[in-house]
């Protein structure tokens, strides 16, 4: 194949190719596995054998017991049963939320609004940070829980988790962490982690989709209530029958991670991300958005503009490398469908017209350096054909 014929996917963020070894086990599984695991013949105990395995396995990966996970359909459920099941019970007080979380996020927090709790936004600098000089006052009464998004997805920022949790523990704060994008990057530590609840999803990082999990504290288990009736399964947590050989899946694509460090600076995607963002930044018509060394390791997020400064659709250029072959983003993958621009590049200080310019493109081990020229050859013509050129 020429080069100018090469498929090249840059989105991993949206999700990943799965990895063949974790296709292979998920059949064997299905094939070996297939009973309910709640049922009490042989069929059944066989899956709940493997089921039990899995999650003793994926626990030790993450440093946790194995009644700290909660097995669920993926990010956007793990949140909820977060935000929602640990609330239930609670009289309405005050939800803080980073103003650039995942979209998940801000339907649970609508939902708990609508119950009568206060939701307030934690402002983020224009890397994307959230403002510690407004820590104590966020975290005064009446708040009683927060919520952050570790990595964000669509500027690529991360959070100061280990701060903001070590107060929220200091005061008494339920501290809930979305570490959707982190997980894909490497095997957070549970046991030193300062949070009380993590939601996560497998098909970031070379899993299946339609699983994930919800890693939770005992104190915190003790009070939390179901998000949705139904069979008890999963401690009482999350009703329905597991699927058995796609946490299999999951529990296989998360133990072939690294273990998560800081920012990750041994990284090899990293170091393939960081000649990747230097050479496209010598495009005139590029600029970074969110931070350039708070980020996660495998994720850009550029602006695009025409050679008079002008802003370009990011949208309109992620369809144009589309036709070229190449599979970016033009921000979070789950709130495609409108060209209204960012809320997230809003929050960073942007206008409306620059705000519909974020471009995405993040990098996986299936990237290799022969595509960096070649990524950044379609780009350069992209943006010169919206230009007209």
């Amino acid at each position: 194949m020429a080069d100018s014929d090469r498929a090249l996917y840059f989105d991993a963020c949206a999700t990943s190719p799965t990895d063949p070894e974790v296709i292979d086990w998920i059949a064997e599984v299905q094939r070996s596995a297939w009973g309910n695991p709640s049922s009490l013949h042989g069929h059944g105990l066989k899956a709940a054998e493997c089921l039990e395995r899995s999650r003793v396995q994926l626990a030790s990966s993450l440093r946790a017991a194995a009644n700290d996970l909660v097995f669920t359909s993926g990010a956007t459920e793990s949140i909820h049963l977060a935000l929602l099941g640990r609330t239930v019970d609670r009289a309405p007080g005050r939800l803080v939320v980073s103003s650039v979380e995942h979209p998940a996020t801000m339907a649970a927090a609508q939902q708990l609004a609508n119950q009568g709790w206060e939701v307030v936004e934690w402002p983020v600098d224009p890397q994307g940070q959230i403002d510690l000089g407004q820590l104590d006052s966020l975290l005064d009464a009446p708040t009683e829980m927060v919520s952050l998004i570790w990595g964000q997805s669509e500027i690529g920022s991360l959070q100061p988790v280990d701060v903001v949790g070590a107060e929220c523990r200091r005061r008494g704060i339920t501290f809930h962490v979305d570490a959707t994008q982190v997980v894909s990057q490497g095997r957070p530590d549970w046991s030193t982690l300062p949070a009380d609840l993590l939601s996560a999803s497998s098909h970031k990082c070379g899993g299946p989709k339609g699983v994930g999990f919800l890693l939770t504290r005992s104190h915190q288990r003790e009070s939390m209530r179901p998000w949705l009736g139904g069979g008890g399964q999963e401690q009482g947590l999350r009703s329905g029958t597991q699927p058995v050989a796609l946490i299999a899946g999951l529990t296989l694509a998360i133990s072939k991670l690294p273990a998560w460090t800081s920012l990750c600076t041994s990284h090899s995607t990293r170091h393939l991300r960081d000649e990747l963002l230097a050479s496209l930044l010598e495009d005139p018509r590029l600029r970074l958005s969110g931070s350039r060394d708070q980020r996660l390791p495998h994720h850009i997020s550029l602006l695009a503009s025409d050679d008079a400064g002008r802003a370009l659709s990011g949208r309109a250029l992620v369809r144009e490398m589309a036709q070229q072959g190449v599979a970016i983003s033009s921000g979070s993958a789950c709130a495609s469908g409108h060209d209204e621009g960012s809320s997230v590049l809003r929050a960073i200080g942007l206008n409306a017209e620059a705000s519909k310019s974020g471009i995405r493109i993040s990098l996986g081990p299936w990237n290799n350096p022969s595509e960096l020229p070649l990524l950044k050859e379609r780009l350069s013509r992209s943006l010169d054909r919206l230009q007209g050129r």
